[in-house]
């Protein structure tokens, strides 16, 4: 677990170093909302090919680490070019092609600590929500460096904090120990068989991942132009910084102390019910007002609308994804499930936002509620 707890921590420490503050970044270098809805919904647009490629690869040549290593030091590099070039199409490309790098390293990540989480001959395992609370933990450093650097040096700052520390990933990926591959159970040794196809057909894979798609697809307008409105309202950029932080301490929460009990009182379906409740609450909040307050008591609540639905979701796909398949399904569910829906809006959120401004919030509750009555479908226990 120690080995995880590292690759985790650099990984995520890179992704909260730049994630929140890139709409600013783009912002800054001229783009208009329309503008930058288009460039991050066509970076999450190229993750639906490139994460379940990346996956399948993985899975058919046992690769999964040394993919890993070759995405992360593509990305660090090419993160460079956010500094280097401006303007809508040259800032478009940058930005597809990172997308497409970046795609595969949070599921291929995952691949790895759940494997060796699982109890059996690998030894006793551990819980996955530790490590990925660390990752999240990571984020929050990440992210509150970030803003607390930007209102000295500028939004550039970010690409130098992110580069390194993709690159300290790729460095850390011989670290994370190399286990054997537990034997798929009978009932999942015919999906193996059949492969992709056959997974897809898993109806409580289906239903997963429509669940994610819904659910987790409704931040796309809160990841976009979250910071834009707080600045807007008057909040500064570490201020800002310390909001979104605050939301992914809610993630840490549930990783590391909240998930695992909720879990085994509320079933996956259970839990899953409780986070979309959750994202109709905070989308509703988020719509009617930008006050310092309001927002420090909501953005808590990521804590539910994302890790324990990410929680709940893994059970799921542990309990009926064999394990030959794990890299392929997990990408699938990050960028093809996730990913299709959060790029339709965020493309979407850049003309809500320019014409409803902070109201299109209520678009993301509605999306909510449509993934209740899907909820309860999922696997009780």
């Amino acid at each position: 677990m120690p080995r995880f707890l590292l690759l985790y921590g650099v990984l995520y420490a890179g992704f909260g170093v730049q994630s929140p503050y890139l709409p600013a970044l783009l912002q800054g270098r001229g783009l208009r909302p329309e503008a930058i809805g288009l460039v991050l919904a066509a970076g999450t647009a190229v993750r639906l090919a490139a994460g379940p490629v990346a996956g399948r690869l993985a899975d058919r040549y046992d690769r999964p680490k040394l993919i890993f290593a070759l995405c992360a030091v593509a990305a660090a590099l090419l993160g460079l070019g956010y500094v280097a070039v401006q303007g809508l199409l040259p800032l478009l490309a940058v930005g597809l092609v990172q997308a497409a790098a970046l795609a595969p390293l949070a599921p291929l990540c995952d691949t790895l600590a759940l494997a060796a989480a699982a109890p059996g001959q690998n030894g006793p395992g551990f819980h996955y929500g530790w490590v990925r609370g660390a990752g999240s933990a990571a984020f929050i450093l990440g992210s509150l460096a970030s803003g607390q650097a930007i209102g000295r040096f500028g939004n550039a700052v970010i690409v130098w904090f992110a580069a390194p520390l993709l690159a300290a990933a790729a460095a850390a990926t011989p670290l994370a120990p190399r286990l054997e591959r537990a034997p798929s159970r009978p009932a999942a040794a015919t999906v193996e068989r059949g492969g992709v196809a056959a997974l897809v057909r898993l109806e409580p894979f289906r239903r997963a991942v429509l669940v994610a798609a819904l659910i987790l697809g409704s931040h796309a307008m809160h990841d976009g132009f979250a910071v834009i409105r707080w600045e807007a309202a008057g909040i500064g950029p570490g201020t800002a910084g310390m909001l979104w932080s605050e939301g992914v301490m809610g993630e840490v929460v549930v990783f590391l102390l909240l998930g695992r009990p909720l879990l085994d009182r509320l079933g996956p379906a259970g839990a899953a019910t409780l986070s979309a409740a959750a994202g109709i609450l905070r989308w509703g909040v988020m719509a009617e007002t930008a006050s310092l307050p309001a927002m420090a008591v909501v953005e808590p609540l990521h804590g539910l609308t994302f890790a324990l639905l990410h929680l709940a979701l893994m059970q799921v796909f542990a309990e009926t994804v064999p394990p030959r398949l794990a890299a392929t399904a997990l990408t699938l569910y990050g960028t093809l499930g996730i990913g299709a829906a959060t790029a339709v809006l965020t493309l979407l959120s850049g003309p809500l936002y320019a014409d409803f401004g902070a109201y299109g919030f209520w678009a993301m509750a509605a999306l909510c509620a449509l993934a209740l009555p899907l909820a309860r479908g999922l696997p009780a226990a």
